[in-house]
């Protein structure tokens, strides 16, 4: 019952914010490549066929030279690759470069079917049978969780850089919350019994200006970069953006115990980026220091999107781990 009127209490409060949203353009027609959203980053916008899934998207540009490296974002009621862009920018052209989209986000489809961390890793590594190379991986929040999970499945890839991961420690302020031993299948059946229109009025409001800038400025320590913002809302608006953030914000895109699980068990050469985190906190973060391969780096006066705020003190990280590998 406390679930039941506290999604009650959320939709009733925030169902105004639907005055802003029936002010919103509309999805935009394809482009020229066939997709409504506009790129991302400045790259190759390519498919692969995930089995049990359907088209998952993912940003390509192979000029330069070395190990592939492949980037994937978060996880939020906006995700998309754009979170990825200052690396992106940093990266293309010295080195191939790939930016997924993990399913349910982005450019890639949208379906109204199961989103399972187990799916978002069978992404990845659909991503890393497509290049069919032994890459590196650097991936954001939750999608570090994806990453690990991938990573102890996929041989090839052959490092990882964590930036802000969840399941380091206890979750803050409500969020990114592994669920209290059901993984969230109670929240999500309460948010999803009260159908498609109630559901929609409340992600209409996660989508709304103030709202994105909201949760945004909460990972920045400066202004919040203006073009994430845009691109927030223009993703938020493709069809079947919705279906997905359900299982996020049920917590159901969570494993449990993913320290004990998944980095625990990592033996893949592994940087974390860190610092302050308004959602995450990373109480694991010293003993998983002590593993074999693992590097921790803090990245001062940042608050979860270092590489937005910091981008040449990451540059100067990433360039120091993967110098180091073999």
């Amino acid at each position: 019952m406390k679930l039941k009127k506290l999604a009650i209490g959320i939709i009733a409060l925030t169902s105004a914010a639907l005055i802003l949203t029936s002010c919103a353009p509309a999805t935009q027609a394809p482009g020229a490549d066939g997709f409504t959203l506009r790129p991302a980053v400045n790259g190759e916008r390519r498919s692969l066929n995930v089995p049990g899934f359907g088209k998952v998207n993912y940003y390509a540009s192979t000029a330069g030279t070395g190990r592939p490296l492949v980037l994937t974002h978060s996880i939020n009621a906006a995700g998309s690759a754009y979170e990825m862009k200052p690396l992106w920018d940093t990266y293309a052209g010295t080195r191939p470069i790939y930016a997924l989209e993990w399913p349910g986000f982005g450019s890639s489809d949208r379906p109204d079917t199961t989103y399972t961390p187990e799916l978002m890793a069978s992404a990845l590594k659909a991503l890393v049978t497509e290049l069919n190379t032994d890459v590196d991986v650097v991936s954001l929040s939750l999608g570090s969780e994806f990453a690990a999970r991938a990573a102890l499945q996929e041989p090839r890839i052959k490092s990882l850089a964590l930036i802000s991961p969840s399941g380091m420690g206890a979750a803050r302020n409500g969020t990114q919350r592994a669920t209290d031993g059901d993984r969230g299948e109670r929240l999500y059946n309460t948010l999803n019994s009260f159908g498609n229109t109630l559901y929609a009025t409340l992600y209409a409001t996660l989508r709304t200006r103030p709202s994105i800038h909201y949760f945004l400025s909460r990972s920045f320590r400066g202004p919040v970069d203006q073009g994430l913002i845009e691109y927030a809302m223009d993703t938020t608006r493709q069809p079947g953006a919705k279906y997905a953030p359900l299982y996020f914000v049920s917590g159901r895109l969570f494993t449990p115990d993913a320290y004990g699980d998944l980095y625990s068990k990592l033996t893949t050469p592994t940087l974390v980026l860190y610092d302050k985190d308004g959602f995450v906190s990373f109480d694991h973060l010293p003993l998983f220091a002590q593993q074999p391969g693992v590097i921790v780096v803090r990245i001062p006066d940042t608050d979860g999107l270092p590489h937005f705020e910091k981008m040449p003190q990451v540059k100067a990280a990433l360039d120091s781990f993967w110098s180091g590998l073999k």
